[in-house]
C-alpha cells in the first residue's frame, strides 16, 4: 500500500537593488526574487514492494532567479497576484480537478485493456502452444528489451544498483519469476475466469504470512471478509467445468509466491532511501527474472522455436505469423499494464488501487467467459461472484483501522 505525501512551498520577496546614482532621480524598478523549496514524494506500494513514483525518488531543490524592469504599477499588480489567493479559487480548481478525473479515468481504462488482451493472446498462444516456461521467459524478455530501449533513449533515469539493493531485490525477483510461471501454468491448464477466480484468494495469503512473518494481527473487518473469499473460490471449483488439479495448485501457489515476494518486501526493503522507485524496480525485477528463467526454461522444455513445434502449433490454429504476433502482444500487454498500474497507484490512494484492482478482476473475468464462450453454470457465477465481493470487503475492511487501547 503507499501513502504519498507532498509540500511544497511558494515565496515571492520584492527587494528594492540599490540606487546606482544616489543624486539623480530613483528609477522606478523592482528586483523579483522566485524560489521554491525542496518538493518530496514518499511512496509505498500496495503491493508490499518499496516504490516511489518517478519523480519521488528524487528530493531536490531548484532556485529560479530572475530580474525585471517594470512599472511600479505593473509590479504591485503581479505581486498582488502572486501574494494573495483570489476569493473564487473554486473557478480555478474545478477545471484541473475535472481535468484529473479525466486523465485518471483514461488510465484506469487503459489498465483494463491492456489486462484484458493479456489474458486473451496468452491463453491463444498456451493454448496450441504449450509450453509455459518458454512463453513466461519470453515475455520476461521482450519486457527486458523495452526496458532497456527506455533506459538507452533516456526517456526514463537508469537506477544505479547497489551491492545492498541487489541482495534485497534479489528474493523479490525470485519470487517475482515463479509467480508469473505458476500463472501462466495455471492458463495454460483452465479457463481464464477460473484462474481470476482462485487468484481472488490472494487477501488470503496476505493475511496469514502477515501473521507468520511480521506478526501483525489482522483485525476482526478484516478475517470476517476472507470468509466469503474462501467459500467464494471452494463454490467455484466445485462447479468449475474446465477443473484441473494443476491449474488449481499452480494457481494456489501462484497467490502465495506473490505474496510472500509483498510481505518479504516489507521486511528486507525497510530503508527508503536504500528503495527503487517503482518503474525502475519493476523494470529490474523484470531483467532478473528473464536471467533467471531463461536457462531454467531450456532446461525444462529444450528449444521450442524449432519448425517442428511451430508447424504443430499451426496444425492446432494458429499459424507461425500468428503465434509470433500473438506472443509479442501478450509480451507488450504484460509489461504494459503492470506499468500502468504503478502509475496509477501514484495518482490514488492505496484503498482505491485495491478497489480498482477487484474490478479489474470482475472485468477480466467476464470479457473471457464472452470472448471464449466458457461454459458458466449458476452455482459457478454465484462462487465467482462471492469471491469477488470478499476481495471488495477486504479491501474496505483494510481502511478500518483498529481503535488504540486505552492506558
Amino acid at each position: 500500500m503507499q501513502s504519498t505525501l507532498f509540500s511544497l512551498s511558494l515565496s515571492t520577496p520584492f527587494v528594492k537593488p540599490p540606487n546606482p546614482n544616489p543624486k539623480g532621480p530613483k528609477p522606478k524598478i523592482s528586483h523579483l526574487s522566485h524560489s521554491s523549496s525542496s518538493t518530496q514524494i514518499n511512496l509505498n506500494s500496495t503491493h508490499g514492494l518499496s516504490q516511489q513514483s518517478p519523480v519521488s525518488s528524487l528530493c531536490f531543490n531548484m532556485r529560479v532567479c530572475g530580474s525585471f524592469f517594470v512599472s511600479n504599477q505593473r509590479n504591485n499588480s503581479f505581486k498582488v497576484r502572486a501574494a494573495s489567493v483570489p476569493e473564487n479559487t473554486g473557478d480555478t480548481v474545478k477545471p484541473s480537478g475535472v481535468i484529473k478525473t479525466l486523465q485518471l479515468g483514461f488510465m484506469f481504462g487503459i489498465w483494463y485493456i491492456l489486462n484484458i488482451y493479456f489474458n486473451i493472446y496468452n491463453k491463444q498462444v498456451l493454448k496450441v502452444y504449450p509450453f509455459p516456461a518458454t512463453v513466461t521467459a519470453f515475455q520476461f524478455g521482450f519486457g527486458s528489451l523495452m526496458v532497456a530501449l527506455m533506459w538507452a533513449s533516456n526517456s526514463y533515469i537508469r537506477p544505479k544498483i547497489t551491492p545492498q539493493q541487489l541482495a534485497a531485490i534479489f528474493p523479490l525477483a525470485v519470487a517475482h519469476t515463479v509467480g508469473n510461471l505458476l500463472t501462466n501454468i495455471s492458463l495454460g491448464k483452465v479457463a481464464i475466469s477460473f484462474t481470476h477466480t482462485i487468484k481472488a484468494m490472494e487477501p488470503f495469503f496476505t493475511v496469514v504470512l502477515s501473521a507468520l512473518i511480521l506478526a501483525e494481527r489482522p483485525t476482526l473487518w478484516v478475517v470476517s471478509s476472507l470468509v466469503p473469499i474462501v467459500g467464494g473460490v471452494a463454490l467455484a471449483s466445485f462447479t468449475e467445468v474446465s477443473f484441473n488439479w494443476t491449474g488449481f495448485c499452480s494457481a494456489m501457489a501462484s497467490n502465495l509466491t506473490n505474496q510472500s515476494r509483498n510481505v518479504f518486501s516489507k521486511k528486507l526493503m525497510v530503508k527508503k532511501e536504500e528503495s527503487l522507485d517503482n518503474i525502475n524496480l519493476f523494470s529490474v525485477l523484470t531483467i532478473i527474472s528473464f536471467i533467471l528463467l531463461a536457462p531454467v526454461a531450456i532446461f525444462l522444455e529444450g528449444a521450442k522455436f524449432t519448425p517442428s513445434y511451430l508447424q504443430s502449433a499451426a496444425n492446432q490454429g494458429l499459424n507461425v505469423r500468428e503465434l509470433c504476433v500473438r506472443s509479442l502482444l501478450a509480451g507488450f500487454c504484460f509489461l504494459g499494464y503492470q506499468q500502468v498500474s504503478y502509475m496509477i497507484l501514484d495518482m490514488v490512494s492505496p484503498i482505491t488501487h485495491a478497489v480498482g484492482n477487484c474490478v479489474k478482476r470482475v472485468v477480466v473475468i467476464v470479457s473471457s467467459i464472452i470472448f471464449f464462450q466458457t461454459p458458466v453454470s449458476p452455482v459457478n457465477s454465484l462462487g465467482t461472484a462471492l469471491a469477488l465481493a470478499g476481495v471488495f470487503l477486504y479491501s474496505r475492511a483494510k481502511r478500518i483501522k483498529p481503535k488504540p487501547k486505552a492506558a
